[in-house]
């Protein structure tokens, strides 16, 4: 098989979505954000900016998949290769997700340690383990694997050490919930497992992207219910939600790959525009039957996120495949390609900042210009990964 061209604007597009995370993820240290830039409330029937950024970067994740595959295919891997290495990944981004999602929870006093402490030991523990070391001698790469034992020491400890809930009830480290690195860990498993095995037969592909959108359609209207005592977010992520908008990336791939020709770019995006625009309107007429709430997954906040998703990433597309504008966006380009590393660093600033007992001016933490304080603070978690980069520190699973 040959090897899948590099599409540049799957990098912007993912690191686009990646500054816009870090972004939202910051509004918890302001005030006065405005509404249309939040996350809605649970039952608030309503789709915030930043209930729109999950979504996306599960889209560009489905993007991905496929020229990852194929990449690895064309270099040799067999399936039982390629079935470890997804597996592989999966259990990383699981292991981070359960400790980041944990690390919240924290009860300080039973487990001896401040919580900013805790996720300052936790995310040096994952650049030990999963740092992309460069290619040395023998004795050299003694040293890198001790520092990956290190780095597996250290997070056992604060497995063990770890403790929730009340003084009258502690538990210790469990999978509450998976955090979004553990939300997208299962989502690339079982959206990278499913295209390696059919990826050949584009009809079952389609066919996956239908049914991860039907699935919480009826979730929802509680025909799963009937058939499955509990319902089915006993066995299924979110009624499928994950899987759909990383469905909707793969079947973005597909048309990619039928209309990458120069000839054929405008029908590609036109192709890009009609798909979101269909969604879009899909969205607002499960909107009489579901509302938007992206805490509650509803088919009407995963229609229109992904037509959202589609025409945002027809726009990328055609500035930087068809008119060359990817120097637009160079400031941000590390965020696409280190977008792990990049995710991982606030944990360390807020951290770092919140021992050193260092705080704002309010009026830089209120209205418009906390606003730019935190678009400002994203851009530079870029450069501080750049940097990192450069010296040779990167995570990669």
């Amino acid at each position: 098989m040959e090897k899948a061209k590099r599409i540049f604007s799957i990098d912007v597009f993912r690191a686009l979505t990646m500054l816009l995370m870090i972004f939202v993820n910051d509004f918890w240290t302001l005030k006065n954000v405005p509404l249309w830039l939040e996350h809605a409330e649970s039952n608030q029937d309503f789709l915030g900016l930043s209930d729109v950024v999950f979504p996306c970067f599960l889209f560009i994740l489905g993007m991905a998949i496929p020229f990852a595959i194929k990449n690895r295919i064309a270099k040799g891997d067999t399936p039982l290769q390629l079935v470890k290495h997804i597996i592989t990944r999966s259990v990383a981004l699981l292991i981070m997700g359960v400790f980041t999602a944990n690390a919240t929870e924290i009860n300080t006093q039973a487990t001896g340690m401040s919580s900013e402490t805790f996720q300052i030991l936790m995310v040096m523990g994952f650049f030990l383990i999963w740092n992309v070391y460069p290619k040395a001698d023998a004795f050299k790469s003694k040293i890198f694997l001790g520092l990956q034992i290190i780095g597996v020491l250290i997070l056992l400890t604060l497995a063990y050490i770890f403790k929730a809930g009340t003084d009258e009830h502690l538990i210790g480290m469990t999978p509450l919930w998976w955090g979004i690195l553990g939300l997208i860990g299962w989502t690339y498993l079982t959206a990278a497992i499913i295209y390696l095995f059919t990826y050949q037969k584009k009809a079952l592909l389609v066919f996956f992207f239908l049914f991860f959108n039907l699935l919480p359609i009826a979730g929802h209207a509680g025909l799963l219910q009937k058939i499955w005592a509990g319902g089915p977010s006993e066995w299924i992520l979110a009624n499928g939600a994950f899987f759909a908008f990383a469905f909707a990336g793969i079947l973005a791939s597909i048309l990619l790959e039928q209309f990458s020709k120069l000839e054929n770019q405008y029908q590609l995006i036109g192709r890009y525009l009609l798909f979101g625009i269909v969604l879009i309107i899909l969205g607002f007429i499960a909107r009489n039957f579901f509302i938007i709430s992206k805490i509650q997954a509803t088919p009407t906040w995963i229609f229109l996120c992904s037509g959202i998703a589609f025409i945002f990433f027809a726009i990328i597309y055609f500035l930087v495949d068809v008119k060359g504008k990817s120097d637009w966006f160079s400031s941000i380009k590390t965020a696409g390609t280190s977008t792990l590393t990049c995710y991982l660093i606030p944990y360390w600033y807020y951290g770092i900042a919140d021992l050193s007992g260092i705080t704002l001016p309010d009026f830089l933490t209120d209205g418009f210009v906390g606003l730019i304080k935190s678009l400002v603070y994203a851009f530079i978690v870029i450069g501080i990964t750049a940097l990192l980069g450069k010296l040779n520190v990167k995570l990669k699973i």
